[in-house]
């Protein structure tokens, strides 16, 4: 399948995990990728894995002035952008009486204000039939202990799906949303836990999940390449639960 054949998305988080995987499978399909992430390394390793269709700029999702600079990063390598994921964030997690305010914050600037600028300072790249797919959480629909701020966080983002899409109807710019559920990623690299502590809280996750696994980032990136493509034309405004039916079934 050539879906995406002359198209470019930008990617944000793409230099591992959901975001790694989607471009990827938009570079199978004959697109172009620009992915962004915080460390000059991480996106080098990336970009040579992806190949020549493959663009990086080092940038901090969670940092106004990257994101304020964007846009002119992404003019280096195109003047259109037809796929937007504004993909990049981790979590930190900690009980009520715990969380700081630099925790807070930290949480919002990257998970809230990253996306909301990043799609505000693409737009004028944004052509009609091109397409905006936010990354929300099964955290937004179950209550989840020491995931207050975080579940706060992509709640703010699940609002944003509907919102820009009344907003960029008459731009002619779809926009959805993909709800992953426990997917095989690094959210837990930023929360000080050790490798062991981290084996141990998938370890007791995977018990609840219907599936009785975690989800592999290839599903979610198949996911966000249907909302892309031309057989999702007539969805806007929609949330796609990519979570084993976690958030349904108890």
């Amino acid at each position: 399948m050539q879906r995406f054949k002359d198209k470019t998305a930008l990617i944000t988080g793409g230099t591992n995990g959901m975001g790694f995987a989607t471009a990827q499978r938009l570079i199978e399909e004959g697109g172009r990728a620009i992915i962004t992430g915080r460390s000059e390394a991480t996106v080098n390793n990336a970009l040579e894995i992806l190949g020549e269709k493959a663009f990086g700029i080092v940038s901090n999702a969670g940092d106004m002035k990257d994101l304020m600079n964007l846009q002119q990063e992404v003019r280096k390598y195109t003047g259109q952008i037809d796929l937007l994921f504004p993909n990049a964030g981790y979590g930190r997690f900690a009980p009520v009486e715990y969380v700081d305010e630099n925790q807070f914050d930290e949480l919002f600037n990257m998970l809230v204000k990253g996306p909301f600028f990043t799609v505000q300072q693409l737009l004028p790249l944004m052509e009609r039939g091109s397409s905006v797919i936010f990354n929300t959480s099964v955290a937004t629909e179950i209550a989840m202990p020491n995931f207050s701020v975080y579940s706060a966080a992509k709640s703010a983002v699940q609002s944003f799906i509907k919102t820009f899409a009344v907003e960029l109807t008459e731009k002619g710019i779809r926009v959805n949303g993909v709800s992953p559920g426990h997917i095989k990623t690094n959210i837990f690299n930023n929360t000080g836990l050790t490798t062991e502590q981290i084996e141990n809280a998938v370890h007791d996750i995977i018990p609840t999940i219907p599936f009785k696994r975690q989800g592999e980032p290839a599903e979610i990136a198949s996911t966000v390449l249907f909302l892309a493509s031309e057989e999702a034309a007539y969805i806007h405004g929609a949330e796609i639960k990519v979570d084993a039916g976690i958030s349904v079934i108890r």
